[in-house]
This record gives structure tokens, C-alpha cells and sequence, in this order.
């Protein structure tokens, strides 16, 4: 019998107001429910807009404690559903020491942990590092009532390392949540390029999820969403577009097994010659 999941993204655009966005997203993560969605991830950020745009203090008021109100708050709906949920926010560890996180929530409402952006870009008008320390998680896995699943968040998808670790441990699905711009250079090609070929080395699905529409005051570029689901040979298997969205897909785990044992990159590996990359 094949292991099926269903699996959806949401991609919502900035209504101005922080209360406006959650409200927004309630009503989305009851969209994803009805639509008998299992595991659920927001975007990047998702209860604001993309405010390191600009370098300003007044955003530190925006984070909050993990598990916090507002992780609790969107956590209670998907388990209306029995629904897991990857909620990303702001936090806040302690006064002055923040984080861009996501939250894990599975599908009875319990708490799994959190995953703490490990790559923080001050790249253009990504001014990530005024606002966030490197995360000091690691590479968890967590184990959902459906699926092992892993996370990273935005700039973290340039970097190799983390999805290796995370197949290395068992992980059968990565969430990607992304804030990325038209306007960003190559950004449209590598977002259609690197996450795919995360999955083809690494034999598991991946799921790319990406803000839409614009954002004054800064207007640094349209969020152009395309949220997708890519299955273990690099296939984009379900492509969203760049509208207000949950993007559904039905993905047979069974599938992982079988890319593995075509493919089999985990048994040719060798660590032994790979210490370099662990220098400075």
C-alpha cells in the first residue's frame, strides 16, 4: 500500500496590516483543511511584510516568543483538520537576540520544534543581518503523523549542506519557505534551478514557497509566488501563480524508495574527502 500525503503551500500577498495578514491566512489554512491538505507550510515571515527592506528598529516590536500567540493562534485551525503545520515568524529568544524562525506543529496540535534560518544574507536590499542572528539549530527533522519532514528558509537554499544533512537523517520532504523578487538578479532561474536539484541529490520531495505582489512603501520588486512542489527526480509536479493561493499536491512517498535505489548517491558518498568544507 503506497504512502500517500497530501501536502499544500500558501502564497498570500501583504494587506498593510499585521492583523489583516493572520486573519488572511486563517482563512487560507481553512482552505487547506477543507481541501484535505495533511501537512501545510506558510511563507516566509508570513504574519508581515518583508521588512528588511529597510534597516529599522521599530521591526524588532514584530517578533515574539516560539511557541508564541501567533504560532498558537494559526496551529489551533490546522488542527481543526488534523493538520500538520510549518508556521515561519519572527523571534524573539530575548531582548536584542532574534531569529527568523518556523515553528512545527503536528496534526493534534502538539509543538515539534523549531527551525532557525542557518544562512542570513545582507545582499542588496536583503538586509537580513540588521534583524536576525544565524540560526543555531541545526538541521532538525521532524517527525509528523505523516511524513518526516525537514525545513529551510529562503537564502538557505543556495547552500548544498543543509538538504544532505536532512536526507542523512531520514527526511522525506523539505519546505522551503522564500520571500524572493522578480527584480533579484537570477532569482526566477534559481528558484526553478536549485531546489530541484536539492531533491535529485538527496532522493526526496521538495516544496518551494514564495510571497506574491508588491510591497510599499519599499517596492523592491513583485513577489512573484510560483510556489511548487518537486519530487525526488527534480520534477516540478505542481506549479502555483502569482496570485493569493494554497498550492495542493498528492505526493506518493513510496517514491523516495524508489528514486534511491535508481539513483544511489548516499551509498557512493564519500565523507572522508569531504573535510574541506568544514574549514574557514
Amino acid at each position: 500500500m503506497s504512502r500517500r500525503v497530501t501536502c499544500g503551500l500558501i502564497q498570500a500577498s501583504w494587506p498593510g496590516d499585521v492583523e489583516e495578514m493572520i486573519q488572511k491566512h486563517e482563512k487560507l489554512v481553512d482552505e487547506a483543511g477543507k481541501k484535505g491538505v495533511h501537512i501545510l507550510c506558510l511563507q516566509e515571515l508570513f504574519h508581515g511584510p518583508y521588512f528588511p527592506a529597510e534597516q529599522d528598529a521599530r521591526w524588532y516590536a514584530l517578533a515574539e516568543k516560539v511557541p508564541g500567540p501567533t504560532t498558537r493562534r494559526i496551529a489551533a485551525v490546522a488542527q481543526n483538520y488534523d493538520m500538520a503545520v510549518i508556521i515561519p515568524v519572527y523571534e524573539e529568544e530575548m531582548t536584542g537576540l532574534y531569529y527568523n524562525t518556523a515553528a512545527v506543529y503536528d496534526a493534534d496540535g502538539t509543538y515539534l520544534g523549531k527551525y532557525r534560518k542557518t544562512h542570513i544574507p545582507n545582499v542588496g536590499v536583503f538586509m537580513e543581518k540588521f534583524y536576525f542572528a544565524p540560526g543555531n539549530s541545526g538541521f532538525p527533522v521532524f517527525n509528523t503523523r505523516y511524513a518526516r519532514i525537514g525545513v529551510s528558509l529562503c537564502y538557505d537554499r543556495h547552500f548544498p549542506e543543509g538538504p544532505r544533512i536532512l536526507g542523512l537523517k531520514g527526511a522525506e520532504i523539505l519546505f522551503n519557505p522564500s520571500a524572493t523578487v522578480a527584480s533579484a538578479g537570477l532569482s526566477k532561474y534559481l528558484w526553478e534551478l536549485e531546489l530541484p536539484a536539492h531533491a535529485v541529490a538527496n532522493g526526496y520531495f521538495i516544496a518551494g514557497i514564495n510571497r506574491v505582489g508588491e510591497e510599499p512603501p519599499w517596492n523592491i520588486g513583485t513577489f512573484y509566488g510560483s510556489s511548487y512542489f518537486c519530487d525526488p527526480t527534480g520534477q516540478i509536479i505542481v506549479r502555483g501563480g502569482d496570485r493569493d493561493e494554497v498550492v495542493v499536491a498528492d505526493l506518493d512517498l513510496d517514491r523516495i524508495r524508489e528514486v534511491q535505489h535508481m539513483w544511489q548517491f548516499y551509498r557512493d558518498r564519500r565523507p572522508e574527502n569531504y573535510t574541506k568544507i568544514t574549514e574557514r
